[in-house]
């Protein structure tokens, strides 16, 4: 499954997170690199996570329509 590290910008929501994934791009042609940022819906069961957290997500089955990641740990 794969797994992607980031930080909780959200957890207003029961038992939902939302985790914000910070990348780095290059443009083709003037080859600087440029951030690009992603927002991920994420199942927090425990609703143990807090806004500002490091947190790692795996991959999981759809759980509603948004929701596609589930919480693997806390770091």
């Amino acid at each position: 499954m794969r797994t992607i590290t980031g930080t909780v910008v959200s957890n207003k929501m029961d038992k939902t997170i939302v985790v914000s994934v910070d990348t780095f791009k290059t443009h083709p042609k003037y080859h600087k690199k440029y951030k690009v940022t992603k927002k991920f819906y994420a199942h927090d069961e425990a609703n143990a996570s807090q806004i500002g957290d490091i947190v790692t997500i795996q991959e999981s089955r759809p759980l509603s329509r948004l929701k596609r990641w589930s919480l693997a740990q806390t770091a």
